[in-house]
């Protein structure tokens, strides 16, 4: 059962009762001592598979490299062992947690090719793993207790994703991170209530940003801005369970997040959570992605590679007079024309910026038929001169019902796609629409075991030695047998020399 808080500003002179703010509710599901059900634990083993396939791909690329240098300066205090740095061998080579959620966090987000969650906000909740799996591992956790702070991580991150919008106001999707991952750690480690509350109430403070992020030329940071909130997460943790305390009421205060940043003064947010004793099942509501792009895009990419197969000869810009994508709100404004962002036009735009432009993204996939997380952002692919004149004669417009669908709460049709209408040259028409990806749930080949494995076997391809990377798969799917000190096995080792860059300060 869930139970629905009423969440809205308050003046310091309510006084607001600690058991009635917003992050206690989310410290007591947090605490909640209720089992994983099975169901839900494979969804984990899948997840953890997922993350690594994408870090794993993503080891030499330049934020990684950056990341992975600064971490690899900070080693581990007198308080754990330390946690492992993907590609890194862990047996010889760890570092302070905070800094392994950092590096990692960095390695799963920045080719955008995990998991996600939509609804009245946007998230990645594989994001909650690096920084929940650092913590473990520095502390001596099992798998047990590694799996149970995972569930309360995409919990409470899908929670606040399904009631509190922040894009609205411009602010990071990563303010629902923090204290997502911090409830996560605080039940991996078994903490009380009032020290998960100050922690959550710290990580959220430390954790809202602008989004500009993710607007116009799109830098590196997008791939950072998720490991920040991990890496604050963790350091959030742990002055908290050092006896300091947090800004109250985070949420409903008179100068708090709500008040200045949100909705406002006269807000009214109603935040689901679980029942006291009801197990924790947000993770089931969440879907991977079959291509690395923005969610998005990825029914897109499906209804493109079937309209290739179908009508070839709309690949070719001169058969074609223009193509506009019918779509949510969020699609059309955020990675559509909708934007009004030159550069999402612009062949020479930066890989994070392609990936958020559905027409450069649309036509790639309706050319080749395919998608691929390197060939199909290479500067020589979105420079080529057939693909530019077709690119440029795609826009995007808002539909009231695919925006209705799109914040729907009902998984039947709940819906992130939309409607193409493709007018070519001489005068016909071609119209197709799609719902969701191919890799949905409710999609034409849902992601299952069998799925995973084969992304992470395709992405590891070189980088990963088979032997080690079947030891980390037989380690991953035994992750609630895993005993206390064994989840380094959760680690890889790159086959292959890791690069380094830049001298910075460290």
């Amino acid at each position: 059962m869930t139970v629905n808080h009423s969440v809205r500003v308050h003046p310091s002179s309510d006084n607001l009762a600690k058991d009635d703010q917003l992050a206690w509710k989310v410290a007591e599901v947090a605490a909640d001592p209720v089992e994983v059900t099975p169901e839900v634990t494979d969804m984990v083993i899948n997840r953890v598979l997922d993350n690594a396939s994408v870090a794993i791909a993503s080891l030499n690329r330049g934020p990684i490299v950056s990341a992975r240098d600064q971490a690899l300066t900070h080693k581990p205090g007198p308080g754990g062992t330390g946690a492992g740095v993907f590609g890194v061998d862990a047996a010889q080579t760890k570092v302070s947690p905070e800094w392994a959620a950092w590096a990692n966090g960095v390695a799963v987000r920045e080719l955008d090719y995990h998991d996600t969650f939509l609804a009245a906000e946007y998230s990645h909740p594989g994001d909650n793993i690096p920084p929940i799996l650092a913590v473990a591992q520095h502390a001596g956790s099992n798998g047990r207790d590694l799996v149970r702070g995972l569930a309360t991580g995409y919990e409470i991150q899908v929670d606040l994703v399904k009631a509190i919008c922040l894009h609205k106001h411009k602010i990071d999707h990563v303010a629902h991170l923090g204290p997502s991952a911090a409830a996560g750690i605080g039940t991996l480690l078994g903490l009380d209530k009032d020290t998960i509350f100050h922690a959550i109430g710290q990580a959220l403070h430390t954790t809202t940003a602008t989004r500009q992020s993710r607007k116009g030329e799109i830098s590196t940071w997008k791939a950072h801005a998720p490991a920040f909130a991990g890496k604050m997460a963790v350091e959030a943790v742990d002055r908290a369970m050092r006896g300091q305390t947090s800004p109250t009421p985070i949420w409903e205060g008179e100068d708090g997040v709500i008040a200045w940043m949100l909705d406002g003064k006269d807000a009214a947010y109603e935040v689901p959570l679980p029942a006291p004793g009801e197990a924790k099942r947000a993770i089931l509501d969440s879907y991977t992605k079959e291509h690395s792009a923005e969610y998005q895009a990825q029914a897109w990419i499906d209804l493109a590679r079937k309209l290739h197969s179908q009508h070839p000869e709309i690949a070719d810009p001169a058969n074609v007079e223009r193509i506009v994508l019918h779509t949510s709100h969020h699609t059309h404004y955020v990675i559509g024309s909708g934007a009004n962002d030159p550069q999402k036009y612009d062949p020479k735009a930066t890989r994070e910026t392609l990936d958020h432009s559905i027409p450069y993204i649309f036509t790639v996939a309706l050319q080749d038929g395919s998608w691929h997380h390197v060939d199909s952002y290479a500067p020589e692919r979105a420079g080529r001169p057939d693909t530019v004149e077709l690119w440029h004669k795609i826009t995007t417009e808002e539909d009231a019902e695919w925006t209705r669908r799109y914040h729907s709460l009902d998984i039947s049709e709940k819906a992130f796609g939309g409607r193409a209408e493709i007018v070519l040259k001489d005068g016909s028409t071609i119209v197709d629409e799609i719902a969701v990806a191919d890799a949905h749930p409710l999609g034409a080949r849902p992601f299952a075991r069998e799925q995973y494995l084969t992304k992470l076997r395709t992405l590891a391809d070189g980088l990963v030695a088979d032997i080690e990377l079947e030891r980390f798969i037989q380690a991953a799917e035994s992750l609630p047998e895993l005993g206390a000190g064994d989840l380094d096995a959760l680690n890889v080792t790159a086959a292959v020399e890791l690069k380094t860059g830049t001298k910075g300060i460290f």
